[in-house]
């Protein structure tokens, strides 16, 4: 007579997945939910950043970062990364669709291929993630962009980004980045500091706000020229309130 298949095993174990997924979904939601209110301490990127000082043995290295509310910011600043990295934030849901169909076309053609991230997918990354290029890391940086666009309104997002954005070799957001590069406090940053610091985002350790190449002063001319195509710091005041609608 046959041993009839027996599924309680396989179905424990699927049970457990399940559970642990759920419990994992849970609880990414309720860390962000709770980052909303708390500023972050440090980020996913940091801490790469950090390990790997230590593991190459670059013992002179000092990562330099602290956080700065909003209201303590000159509002050049967020203008500044809005202009230069993503000028739909206002009003897109956390992906600008237009962009990745461009960047798509872009690498069918054969040409090279560009980067389509806003600003709330770059925060998604810095905070929760890693550096580097994989579907599993685009899938969670995915699925953290929609949670913290889901959780948090449009200010708290640039909020976090220019606290965390990474802005030259171990100097990590708006605090660090004014006093290392301009000597001043984040308040008293001008449209042309705002728009250098911006300028150095694509790649922040090869570039430099304090002693800015050809190239980073025609892009941060650029940037300056679109913030104040777009209205100037009011823009956010009028585009990204502190709170969502209601």
């Amino acid at each position: 007579m046959p041993v009839p298949f027996r599924r309680a095993p396989l179905t424990r174990l699927l049970r457990l997945l399940a559970i642990a997924l759920l419990a994992w979904l849970a609880l990414s939601w309720l860390v962000v939910l709770v980052l909303r209110f708390v500023p972050p301490w440090t980020s996913a990127v940091m801490l790469e950043r950090q390990l790997g000082a230590w593991i190459h043995g670059e013992h002179d290295f000092r990562l330099r970062q602290h956080w700065v509310p909003w209201s303590q910011v000159s509002g050049w600043v967020p203008l500044a990364m809005v202009a230069g990295e993503d000028q739909k934030f206002p009003y897109h849901h956390g992906f600008d669709l237009d962009s990745i169909q461009d960047a798509l076309d872009a690498a069918d053609d054969g040409r090279r291929l560009r980067g389509a991230s806003t600003l709330s997918q770059q925060t998604a990354k810095n905070l929760f993630l890693w550096n580097g290029r994989s579907f599993v890391r685009k899938g969670l940086e995915a699925y953290f962009t929609v949670l913290i666009e889901l959780t948090w309104p449009k200010r708290r997002i640039l909020e976090v980004y220019m606290n965390i954005a990474e802005l030259g070799d171990g100097i990590y957001g708006v605090g660090a980045a004014s006093e290392a590069y301009f000597h001043v406090p984040p308040a008293q940053l001008g449209p042309a500091q705002a728009a250098r610091l911006a300028a150095v985002l694509p790649n922040p350790r090869r570039l430099h706000a304090d002693r800015p190449s050809a190239y980073v002063q025609r892009r941060a001319a650029w940037i300056q020229r679109q913030m104040y195509q777009l209205g100037g710091p009011g823009y956010l005041d009028r585009r990204v309130p502190p709170r969502k609608p209601r």
